[in-house]
């Protein structure tokens, strides 16, 4: 039998890394879209994916590779430098949006039958009293977080789409990933490494439905198969606390947790203040607005048509920890992280203004 071939956006951010072995694993031939093919080669060199140099930004550029797709898995987006002070909009929307429409143009075009795209839980209204899934409306806040602003336009644009082309899309949602494999690292790595140091002093009254990173590519494979045309899924795992994440990192390597609750009101002063700091002085914000209220929304998502529909399943907190620790560790970020915060070293924490993952 012939086996499926899949080209996979953002190959080297932490869900695209996660995919592109699941898929292999699984008898895929998979094509990995990277703007840089040393870090490919460094992170995903005894994988079996085939790198195909490129940029999202700049879909005519690599629009030969899809011809013999048969799945286009698009998990490449901008998320990074949302969270900073900065001129960011334009180039979220062209990268987030546009370039999503681009894809499945050229995708078309190529004759590729159906396209994964990776949204956002963020884009879902949270419910005050239960769990909201995918019926529930766009989120209000995402006229404030312009990251879930351009997935809730990219979905909106991706509806467009398919009322015009015979192509399959389908869409999936997110929650606030984590596990091996966060080179970056993304905000979720962060806080690992950070309550790993001993660099955080307490911790806010928020939380996410936390998702192992696997378990969403897990989830998107089954979609390219089984996914109704045009749908979205939520997968996202059960509510989380920082709390929680920090006793869960604790229990695993004897890292003493913070103690201290930072009362709501103070942590989106301090964010505010260090918000136009940062806008000042061109610096990065460590602790930043969006991210803050992001967090504090605790928003609480169902995901029973993934599971239903996709198989979804989600593992235990705890081996997800663990294994994102253990891969930290055998990639050296642990010392070199814990040696920053000991001796001070300062670097600049400008981050690329694209990031292949979501």
């Amino acid at each position: 039998m012939q086996r499926k071939t899949a080209f996979v956006t953002g190959a080297t951010g932490l869900l695209g890394s996660n995919l592109c072995r699941s898929l292999v694993e699984q008898g895929w031939q998979v094509r990995g879209l990277a703007r840089s093919i040393d870090k490919a080669n460094r992170f995903l060199g005894n994988s079996g994916v085939e790198f195909v140099q490129g940029d999202i930004a700049d879909v005519s550029g690599f629009a030969a590779a899809l011809q013999g797709v048969d799945v286009v898995f698009h998990t490449a987006a901008f998320f990074r430098e949302y969270y900073q002070p900065g001129r960011h909009w334009e180039t979220m929307k062209h990268l987030n949006v546009d370039a999503t429409i681009a894809l499945l143009q050229a995708a078309e075009k190529q004759g590729v039958k159906r396209v994964v795209f990776t949204s956002s839980s963020g884009v879902i209204q949270p419910h005050p009293d239960r769990a909201a899934s995918e019926t529930a409306p766009y989120n209000s806040f995402a006229e404030k977080n312009l990251y879930f602003k351009t997935k809730v336009l990219a979905e909106q644009a991706i509806y467009r789409f398919l009322d015009r082309s015979p192509m399959d899309v389908v869409m999936i949602l997110p929650g606030w990933m984590m596990g091996p494999g966060d080179a970056a690292p993304t905000s979720a790595g962060k806080l690992v490494l950070d309550l790993w140091a001993g660099k955080l002093p307490g911790l806010i009254d928020g939380g996410a439905c936390l998702t192992d990173v696997r378990d969403v590519a897990a989830a998107m494979i089954t979609a390219a198969d089984r996914g109704s045309r045009g749908e979205r899924y939520l997968v996202a795992g059960p509510l989380v606390t920082m709390k929680e994440i920090a006793l869960g990192l604790e229990a695993i390597g004897g890292v003493k947790a913070p103690r201290w609750a930072i009362p709501s009101g103070l942590a989106l002063a301090i964010a505010a203040v260090l918000e136009t700091w940062a806008s000042w002085t061109g610096g990065v914000n460590p602790m930043p607005l969006a991210g803050v209220q992001t967090l504090m929304e605790k928003a609480n998502l169902n995901s029973a048509k993934a599971q239903r529909e996709l198989g979804a399943a989600f593992r235990p907190l705890a081996e997800t920890l663990q294994d994102t620790v253990a891969w930290y560790q055998a990639n050296g970020y642990l010392e070199t992280h814990k040696r920053r915060v000991r001796f001070g070293t300062r670097r600049s924490q400008r981050r690329r203004t694209r990031e292949q993952s979501v």
